[in-house]
């Protein structure tokens, strides 16, 4: 049996469901479509995928293809389209069997099913929970019976914990098929995607470049080498640095590191040195993840819309004030400074992002989901789960029982960046 591995943002070899099902094949061809609509302007000027984050799944996909050689493989990345291009691979290379894993987003499932329906007939697909926490049917709850608050949620998963494993990394792989041997593996540059190459800034708090390598070391390096863990929940709220935060959520976007394997490396740690309030914290992050993960695989298209879950009635405007709000240019020195951090760098803590998103909806009066948009374009660890629920936190039309959160920008500058220190970083 000959099978396409269909690599998204799942780019790691362990704990990976979607390469174990490959396991067993006589050949196993690797694909990943970079689709160049990603990169198009919608009619705000906003595209789907900016030069940072590119930039990063880029590294990403090039770690990816050197350790797939390592194990008699390799990734063949293809631009276009995976409607047409992964229909053309199979009925090119007579493939019987696709794999990938499931999608929790509206537009991801709707590509899954148009790319299911494209397949030469007898063709299969095979979808694995690739990229979650916890296998649904472990949870102590039904989908449809899924808690709709957070505390509710937290508060069930733990008392009735699921189980959680991760899958080892595979010693070999199977070959790629025979018709494949014109095909050429590797990356392409990002001027191949018709994109301008960025440099890494400097001043950036993201300390780690894509890739599963990257961020093990970096895994490794917090839990374990400078055991920053320990005070993570007394510092994650500071706005720059190495260790003030995890930072791994650009891995676990990208699904260089899946959040099993994150755990798991936590309670080692736990073992070693005592479990305390920050590791703790750790996973009550990684609940909310998984919480946002769960929302919007049930309310689907609901979690885009201006009223969100619960019909609300935030600010609609869209004028120059969100444009200005995006070029960092409102005047207000700390917003300005989080903006250019964001632009510059492709990273903002999560106490910036909070105080951004508070100005944009509730000071300027804008859609939230201009906001929304503008994070998705620049951000380096965007996932669509956490980006679009805690946007609607904000707004108060999401999952926040208390009707949104609004920040006072002066007391939150004078309680986080008293001396200036933060904004004299990102106004040079």
């Amino acid at each position: 049996m000959s099978v396409l591995v269909w690599f998204k943002n799942d780019l790691r070899l362990q704990d990976n469901p979607v390469l174990r099902e490959a396991l067993g094949s006589a050949t196993c061809l690797p694909v990943y479509c970079l689709d160049p609509a990603e990169f198009v302007p919608d009619r705000h000027g906003i595209t789907a995928c900016g030069e940072r984050r590119i930039t990063f799944l880029l590294e990403s996909l090039g770690d990816l293809h050197a350790s797939l050689q390592q194990l008699g493989s390799g990734l063949l990345v293809r631009i276009g389209s995976a409607e047409r291009i992964l229909p053309e691979l199979c009925a090119q290379l007579g493939i019987d069997r696709v794999v990938s894993h499931y999608e929790h987003a509206p537009d991801e499932q709707a590509l899954l099913r148009r790319v299911t329906a494209a397949l030469p007939e007898g063709t299969r697909v095979t979808l694995q929970q690739s990229n979650a926490l916890f296998a649904l049917e472990d949870l102590p709850f039904t989908a449809e019976k899924l808690p709709q608050v957070f505390t509710r949620f937290r508060h069930q998963v733990e008392k009735y914990p699921p189980a959680i494993d991760a899958l080892a990394t595979p010693d070999r792989l199977p070959g790629w098929p025979a018709g494949a041997l014109g095909l050429v593996a590797g990356v392409p540059c990002i001027t191949d995607l018709g994109l301008s190459p960025v440099a890494r800034e400097t001043r950036s708090s993201l300390p780690y470049p894509g890739g599963e390598t990257a961020a093990k070391q970096w895994l490794h390096d917090y839990l374990w080498r400078s055991q920053a863990i320990r005070h993570y929940k007394s510092t994650r709220n500071q706005l720059h640095g190495r260790y003030f935060s995890s930072k791994l959520s650009a891995a676990l976007a990208h699904g260089c590191l899946s959040p099993r394997s994150i755990v798991l490396a936590l309670r080692c740690h736990e073992e070693r040195f005592g479990a305390n309030e920050s590791t703790y914290w750790l996973w009550f992050e990684l609940l909310w993840r998984e919480f946002f993960r769960l929302n919007l695989r049930l309310h689907g298209k609901q979690f885009f819309r201006l009223g969100g879950l619960h019909a609300g009635n935030p600010p609609t405007g869209h004028d120059q004030r969100f444009n200005k709000w995006r070029k960092a240019a409102t005047g207000q020195p700390f917003i300005d400074a989080c903006m250019t951090e964001l632009n510059a760098s492709g990273f903002l803590s999560n106490r910036a992002r909070q105080i951004v998103a508070s100005y944009l909806v509730y000071d300027l009066q804008q859609d939230w989901r201009l906001g929304a948009a503008w994070f998705q374009q620049q951000l380096i660890d965007y996932d669509v789960a956490s980006n679009w629920g805690n946007w609607a936190y904000i707004a108060g039309v999401g999952h926040d029982p208390r009707g949104g959160r609004v920040f006072n920008v002066a007391k939150q500058v004078e309680q986080y960046d008293p001396e200036g220190r933060y904004v004299a970083i990102w106004s040079r």
